[in-house]
């Protein structure tokens, strides 16, 4: 009988600049999708402008052409497209998604279970690292655009 095949190691602590807290009581069983506090030990403060699903380089004002293009009405794709943006604008400062101590997502017209669709879709860009930051999460009366449902603003401690 062969012997199962151990999952990879998984770097399971934040930034050196950063230690997640949890409260002395924490139940690991239960799933947060955010942490309740994170210390900044040292670093840098880098905030971030909003992303949206647009590219973090786009015409100001917005062109219809591409607001079509890339705010397609479908919240799932337009946080991904968001995130993508953060994650490399984090890697051109010289930092990583594990540097992320704070997301504020907005969402536009809300519908139920936008919430978890949301914070599982931004996740997803911390599962790597078994790490989460903390986030808050809001529905908003409106954002810059009819065709935006999501707009996520970050900051991270980098060196």
């Amino acid at each position: 009988m062969e012997k199962p095949q151990s999952a990879p190691a998984v770097d399971t602590t934040p930034s050196k600049h950063l230690e997640v807290i949890h409260h002395p009581d924490y139940d690991k069983t239960v799933f947060m999708p955010f942490v309740p506090a994170i210390k900044i030990k040292s670093g840098k403060i880098l905030w971030l402008a909003g992303g949206t699903a647009l590219p973090v380089y786009h015409d100001h004002p917005h062109k219809r052409d591409q607001l079509l293009k890339y705010m397609v009405n479908d919240l799932e794709t337009q946080v991904r497209q968001a995130m993508d943006g953060i994650k490399q604008t984090v890697e051109a400062a010289g930092g990583s998604m594990k540097d992320i101590v704070h997301l504020f997502i907005f969402r536009a017209r809300p519908r139920t279970g936008d919430i978890g669709k949301a914070s599982l879709a931004v996740n997803e860009y911390f599962k790597p690292y078994n790490y989460k930051p903390t986030t808050t999460n809001l529905a908003v009366l409106e954002l810059g655009e009819p065709e935006q449902l999501v707009e996520i603003q970050a900051f991270a401690v980098i060196d």
